[in-house]
Parts: C-alpha cells; sequence; structure tokens
C-alpha cells in the first residue's frame, strides 16, 4: 500500500466491479464533470475514468481537475482527521522558522529526498477521505499520488502504517500547513526546473488545501537540484531537461546501483 513499494494507483479487486456496471460510451460535455465526480467518490483512478467515459487520458485528467476545482468550490473544506510525514523529510533543507513542525534528526530513518505525506479528513457517515503524496523534494516533485480513499477510523490506523512502511521509524504527526508546503511547493520548485507532476496528483491536489506561497522552505540537496537515478530509471531525458532550465553545473547527478 505504501507509494514506495509502486503498489499506488493499483486497482483494488472491488473497482473492476463497479467499472463493469459502467457503460463505456462518451457523455455530453455538461455532463462529463459530474460523471467524473461521481466515478472519483467511488474511488476510480483517471485512467479508469477514461475508459469508463470513452476519452482521452489527458482529458480525463483535465475533468478530474475541473471536477476537484468544482467540489472545493461548493463545499465547506472538511475537517482534518489526520496528517502524518515521513521521518527525516527535512535532511538536506533549510526550512526557516518553525518550531512547532516536526523534526527527525536520524537521516537514515527516511529515504534521501523522498518524502511521503498523508492527510485524512472527515467524510460523510462517519468516514475519513485519505489521500497520499511521495515527493522528490530535491528536484522531481511529486512523483506519485494516490486517492482520495474513504475508509473508517479504524482502517486509517492500518492504512497509515501500511503507507509508511518504506521508512525505518514511524511517521510523524505533522500539521497540514507543513504537507501543504512540503507537497505543494515541491511540484512549484519541479515546474521551475521543466518537471510536471504525477498524472495522479491532479485527483488528490485538492486534499491539502489552499496555499498561497511560495513558502519558506528551501527545495533541492542544501539548496541546488539534485537528481537521483534509480536503476531502471532513464536519466537521460531528466539531465536534459536539467541542462535547459539550470544550465550545466548547477545541478547534481547520483546513479544509484540496483
Amino acid at each position: 500500500m505504501g507509494l514506495l513499494s509502486g503498489a499506488a494507483g493499483v486497482p483494488g479487486s472491488g473497482e473492476a466491479g463497479c467499472l463493469a456496471g459502467i457503460r463505456s460510451v462518451p457523455v455530453q460535455p455538461d455532463e462529463r464533470v459530474e460523471r467524473v465526480h461521481l466515478l472519483r467518490e467511488r474511488g476510480h483512478t483517471p485512467k479508469q475514468i477514461a475508459r469508463a467515459l470513452g476519452i482521452r487520458s489527458a482529458e480525463a485528467e483535465r475533468l478530474v481537475r475541473a471536477s476537484a476545482i468544482l467540489a472545493q468550490a461548493e463545499a465547506p473544506e472538511p475537517a482534518v482527521a489526520g496528517c502524518w510525514i515521513s521521518p527525516a523529510w527535512s535532511a538536506g533543507l533549510t526550512i526557516g522558522d518553525h518550531p512547532g513542525w516536526p523534526l527527525h534528526e536520524d537521516p537514515a530513518a527516511g529515504t534521501d529526498g523522498l518524502a511521503a505525506v498523508l492527510v485524512a479528513r472527515r467524510h460523510r457517515h462517519g468516514k475519513v477521505s485519505v489521500c497520499g503524496y511521495l515527493a522528490d523534494l530535491y528536484c522531481l516533485g511529486v512523483k506519485n499520488a494516490l486517492g482520495p480513499e474513504i475508509m473508517d477510523d479504524l482502517g486509517l490506523r492500518g492504512f497509515v502504517r501500511d503507507f509508511f512502511a518504506g521508512y525505518d521509524g514511524d511517521p510523524l504527526e505533522a500539521p497540514i500547513e507543513l504537507a501543504r508546503e512540503v507537497v505543494l511547493g515541491s511540484v512549484e520548485y519541479a515546474r521551475s526546473l521543466g518537471f510536471d507532476p504525477h498524472p495522479d496528483f491532479a485527483a488528490a491536489e485538492g486534499h491539502l488545501g489552499s496555499w498561497a506561497g511560495p513558502g519558506t522552505i528551501t527545495f533541492g540537496k542544501d539548496g541546488k537540484p539534485l537528481y537521483i537515478s534509480g536503476p531502471y530509471d532513464d536519466p537521460r531525458p531528466v539531465i536534459r531537461t536539467l541542462e535547459r532550465t539550470v544550465g550545466r553545473g548547477n545541478f547534481e547527478f547520483l546513479a544509484v546501483a540496483g
């Protein structure tokens, strides 16, 4: 279930049955945002929505964003039921003067440059709505996102445990203001370097609430972009983008062997 495990966005066993009852035919433009909102409430991903409505993935992602904006404008912001961040999230960052922000000084407790954030908000009928984010704070911004997932409080406790299972150490309880700045600030930083967030971020972005920005966190490793390439990544497109946006010599590159 944790984003580090690569399980984010994988359809659950119950989703296929729900999708089977939806006809994959195009609908009229004035109906689509409402249809998308209904499908998102059922937990469907933008890719599944595209199949259900008979449209392209890019159009589904645009409609998901429109649905999220419309829902946020029409309804008051639900109360935060819980907010957590991975240990050692601040390693290599300058965060400014925030005495209430939780810090974990052991770098071994986290994954270098990657921070996981989980936000739960109150939902109808005693449930909670949960969104999760995996952000590369040194370069690429949001690499993965999931939700909204609807569950009860008991399910939330297990979800939190599984979500942060890739880290050594317990997640830190965090104020929603920190979650906003870490996630939305990393997206803004990555876009300045030429990188967009993962497509699934569109559906989960609204869960963070509004953020005026810019914040006080200085992203990048010690203020400089650092691209860490995994053993199965192709680093060439990323390096070309960084050379174009910040120039050679103005970023660091690290290849991690398998």
